[in-house]
């Protein structure tokens, strides 16, 4: 079965998810893993989606616009490309990353420098910058997977050397400590 990536962008309201399935539904289409949020007042949806081998990707994305054209969303549609890997994956551990401080320019840039040098994976960021020099309104969680075989004191002291630069305060936790701290 066929697969694609669909995106759908647009002013946050009620109803998105349920118009977007909807028509995927009515497409005979199979909705295998969706990620959704909202920014400030934007809704950003990304869904991965199988196709029956009889629904040109044309008439879906047609099919999607005409849908949703009264919800005045963007939508794409790509098709995904298969995986082919000729090199075993980099065993890794997941880490969360947390900075909180003053907002400005250039945070998340100069975190993500670092983690990327590393070779470390960022599988899930979210930040809210409210502003001003409160550090509890601007905090950068950041879920990462680090490969085992890296200097892992080398990438704390140079995370922490960043953040101390950005005048950021940063937690790095194993993310099996950080759930267990953070349990409700």
């Amino acid at each position: 079965m066929r697969k694609v990536i669909l995106s759908v962008l647009g002013h946050d309201r009620p109803g998105i998810v349920a118009a977007v399935s909807r028509i995927l539904l009515e497409k005979d289409c199979n909705i295998e893993n969706v990620s959704q949020t909202i920014l400030q007042t934007q809704f950003a949806g990304i869904f991965i989606v199988s196709l029956p081998e009889d629904l040109a990707l044309g008439r879906l994305r047609t099919s999607l616009e005409d849908g949703l054209r009264s919800l005045n969303l963007h939508v794409h549609v790509k098709p995904l490309a298969s995986q082919t890997t000729t090199s075993p994956p980099v065993p890794n551990e997941p880490f969360v990353i947390t900075t909180q401080g003053p907002d400005r320019k250039g945070l998340v840039a100069g975190i993500t420098e670092i983690i990327a040098a590393y070779g470390a994976n960022i599988t899930n960021l979210q930040a809210v910058f409210k502003g001003g020099d409160d550090p509890g309104d601007n905090i950068m969680i950041y879920e990462v997977d680090i490969p085992t075989d890296i200097d892992q004191q080398c990438l704390y002291r140079d995370l922490r050397q960043r953040a101390e630069s950005l005048a950021l305060d940063i937690s790095i936790q194993h993310r099996n400590i950080f759930e267990a701290l953070n349990r409700i």
